[in-house]
């Protein structure tokens, strides 16, 4: 049995087109985080090499991005699981590569180390725990950063593609939820510059990456 053929097997009727905007909708919003997230994390990662020296800075960018850092988990996290509870249109579109499959979990759990260790540096952890949490945020930071690498590289055609399409006359009415994706990504980084403003107080002599 071929591939074609196994993949035909359980999709037995057509799907709806739903307000969310079905399978493309789910992907111009992933690019168009996508597409934010390259700004951000550039930004972010200028401040890498001072991150010590400009601690604000720093930690003012990096609580930014958390929002549409989880905004793009959970539009990818709901391709995957559409995909696997046999959605006919998910599956349709296919799997991505193997590669990207077994990378995709791994990222999502380097970036949850990594910004929990950042925010747990700044708020949570008492100054005994510092250095371990500032070694786990630089080894995690490169892990992530390699792995990220790939990712990106990988989508890149793909981002560029999409993350346009809600945005473009000719091609923001084909797919339902222009608007939506467009006001969630914003919302996206509205709630993380909240919350950066919100942590600047408690930001004082943090060492965020050990030497």
């Amino acid at each position: 049995m071929t591939e074609r053929t196994e993949r035909r097997v359980p999709l037995t009727r057509k799907s709806r087109n739903p307000r969310s905007g079905g399978v493309e909708g789910n992907e111009r919003l992933t690019a168009m985080v996508a597409a934010l997230l390259l700004v951000l994390l550039f930004l972010v990662g200028l401040t890498v090499p001072v991150a010590n020296a400009q601690t604000r800075l720093h930690v003012f960018l990096g609580v930014v991005v958390i929002p549409p850092i989880l905004l793009k988990v959970a539009s990818t996290s709901w391709r995957f699981v559409r995909y696997y509870a046999g959605s006919y249109s998910y599956r349709r579109k296919g799997p991505p590569l193997p590669l990207l499959r077994l990378l995709g979990p791994v990222i999502i759990v380097l970036t949850l180390v990594m910004l929990a260790s950042g925010v747990g540096l700044v708020i949570v952890a008492p100054r005994s725990m510092h250095p371990q949490l500032s070694q786990i945020h630089h080894a995690s930071f490169f892990l992530w950063f390699l792995v990220t690498t790939v990712h990106v590289l990988a989508h890149l055609r793909e981002t560029a593609t999409f993350a346009p399409r809600d945005f473009l006359r000719r091609s923001r009415r084909q797919v339902r939820g222009a608007r939506r994706r467009a006001a969630l990504t914003l919302m996206s980084v509205a709630v993380g510059v909240v919350g950066a403003v919100a942590i600047l107080p408690y930001v004082n002599n943090v060492t965020i990456f050990s030497h």
